[in-house]
């Protein structure tokens, strides 16, 4: 402890390998990564007993394929083009090394609607419902992936004096004088508790409580909700790029997921207005 403040010293390797073995350890990051990916497994095949989903017991495995290519290329190649084009324009192959790290939000909901896109056409299922069934089980993945964050002591946010503020070595240029590092926002784990917990909680009710939703009606709410909830939290933020028009990366992208959500609001609106 500096000054009251918490020094982040988590160790982001749940298990580390030795030096001779061609990988440094398992990540939490990993794990939580497949632990997003059982929950959602699970949360699936229980909506389809529920008779809660367009989708049979069968196809759920299939549709998770889909849905993991689309989040884990989505966010993968949305990161390069989205957060450092100029490192992908000279080396290309960069978007495959993965374990120099790199993962947009994004970039993994871009991935996600095209890979339900094309899940849907080829097996005929109504894309809006399983949207929906998507933006209930969304929120549990973003409140995994910023604990995550918070344990790498990444996407850390601003300088400020708050009794709660964390040193994070990785945000000075000397760790080995902590006390030059200033404290700053978790915003990881606002993040976390904001667009992850919260938003869960919201999305579940409704689902659970609503006898009938028009498809798209919670899809929308979700994407307002998490837009709304990513720009207000930017604010709290250290950018970890150039900004755009005096956004910051994730407040401008937010932008067009918050207009997007908009207009499937609207459409449902619309849809009650003419009956």
């Amino acid at each position: 402890m500096i000054l009251g403040y918490y020094i982040h010293s988590i160790n982001p390797f749940a298990i580390k390998f030795s030096e001779r073995c061609f990988i440094e350890g398992i990540r939490w990051y990993g794990i939580f990564y497949l632990l997003t990916f059982g929950f959602t497994f699970f949360a699936l095949n229980f909506y389809s007993k529920k008779n809660k989903s367009p989708l049979s017991s069968e196809q759920n495995t299939s549709f998770l394929s889909y849905a993991i290519a689309g989040v884990v290329v989505g966010g993968r190649m949305g990161y390069m083009l989205l957060y450092c084009p100029g490192i992908f324009i000279h080396n290309p192959l960069e978007i495959f090394a993965v374990w120099h790290g790199g993962m947009s939000s994004h970039g993994g909901f871009i991935g996600t609607i095209i890979a339900m896109v094309i899940f849907c056409r080829k097996n005929n299922v109504p894309l809006l419902p399983l949207a929906d069934i998507c933006s209930t089980i969304a929120p549990f993945g973003f409140l995994l992936g910023r604990i995550a964050n918070f344990i790498n002591g990444e996407l850390y946010g601003k300088i400020t004096n708050v009794k709660w503020a964390v040193i994070f070595p990785k945000s000075g240029h000397s760790p080995s004088h902590l006390s030059a590092i200033p404290a700053r926002h978790p915003s990881q784990l606002y993040e976390a508790s904001l667009e992850g917990l919260l938003l869960f909680i919201y999305v579940q009710i409704r689902f659970w409580t609503k006898k009938k939703i028009l498809p798209g009606k919670l899809s929308g709410e979700f994407l307002v909700l998490y837009s709304i909830s990513r720009i207000f939290m930017e604010f709290c933020r250290e950018p970890d790029a150039q900004l755009i028009l005096g956004m910051s990366r994730g407040q401008f992208y937010s932008v067009f997921l918050l207009l997007f959500g908009i207009a499937l609001l609207f459409r449902t609106h619309h849809q009650i207005q003419q009956r």
